[in-house]
């Protein structure tokens, strides 16, 4: 256990208490310092605050952090659809119903698995339950994803990531007929105070988000859109399309809308243009959209989006 217990003077008063237990623990992200006050490891005053309590003089913070678990992360022959190889990247094309890395209670049948399997020299930068991971989609998304095979390759990557020199483009399939034929969603995304499980648009302990919206074709009562990042936000998407009234279909989070037969939003990562680490290439992939995407989109231009379900 990492055991403190400080009383705040006048040099602390009106700090939050997040940034002040950061101050302890120089290796660890401000969200999971976050995470250990929202679970009661940081008391003030023994009992427990929010993120963005403001301390006072006398305040007494206590912190208790458990000792981190190590878990094993093992190989598994998983079969993996390969786009692109090098010594310095992988590219995939990853099906939905995949999980990008193990955690705990989820520690097999992820992609990380089955890259561990297919290759062993993956960056190490993110971790033992991360190796090669540089980017990546939510389990029920399918699509490209680049892979990073060593620590250079990772570094380049991880830069145009924040340059917004990666492009990543994506079809969604969502409910409405949107009524114009491109518009561009600026709208800052954190986490949901009323649900912490979900994200949100607001102005609150949030970080800048952009999306590119281009119609691809209209239905009676759905649109299949291509969505273009400039920013990678935690469910960007899924969020950016629920606030503009066009949720997608399928959604069990963020769609008011029940679509069960299709198991999952329908989005697929088509495209990813990215920058060759090594040869400073610029370098276009492309993935087919699923068949159960190309499926419900059949079902909505004959019947609507209640055809999916009967």
């Amino acid at each position: 256990m990492e055991n403190f217990i400080i009383t705040i003077n006048e040099e602390l008063v009106k700090e939050r208490i997040d940034k002040v237990t950061a101050s302890f623990f120089e290796d660890v992200s401000r969200s999971r310092i976050q995470k250990w006050i929202e679970d009661g490891n940081v008391l003030v005053n023994d009992e427990k605050v929010k993120c963005n309590y403001k301390l006072r003089l006398g305040d007494v913070v206590s912190c208790e952090i458990p000792e981190a678990v190590e878990y094993e992360v093992t190989a598994e022959d998983i079969p993996l659809d390969i786009v692109y190889e090098d010594h310095d990247i992988l590219v995939v094309n990853k099906p939905r119903g995949m999980v990008i890395h193990p955690a705990p209670g989820n520690l097999s049948g992820t992609l990380v698995n089955a890259l561990l399997f297919h290759c062993n020299d993956l960056s190490g930068i993110n971790g033992v339950m991360r190796p090669g991971i540089v980017h990546r989609i939510d389990k029920d998304t399918s699509g490209l994803l680049v892979v990073a095979k060593n620590d250079k390759a990772h570094v380049s990557l991880s830069e145009q990531l924040k340059d917004k020199t990666v492009s990543r483009k994506y079809y969604a399939l969502v409910h409405g007929v949107l009524p114009h034929d491109v518009c561009t969603i600026d709208a800052p995304i954190g986490r949901d105070e009323k649900d912490r499980q979900k994200m949100a648009v607001t102005a609150k302990n949030s970080r800048y988000a952009k999306t590119h919206v281009h119609v691809v074709e209209r239905y009676k009562d759905a649109s299949l859109v291509e969505c273009i990042l400039e920013t990678g936000r935690t469910h960007q998407i899924r969020v950016h399309m629920e606030y503009i009234k066009y949720p997608l279909v399928g959604d069990p989070k963020y769609s008011y809308r029940s679509t069960p037969e299709v198991g999952g939003q329908l989005l697929h990562a088509h495209e990813l243009t990215l920058i060759h680490p090594t040869t400073k290439e610029a370098m276009t992939f492309h993935a087919e959209m699923p068949d159960i995407m190309k499926e419900a989109i059949e079902k909505v231009k004959n019947g609507g989006v209640k055809a999916i379900n009967d």
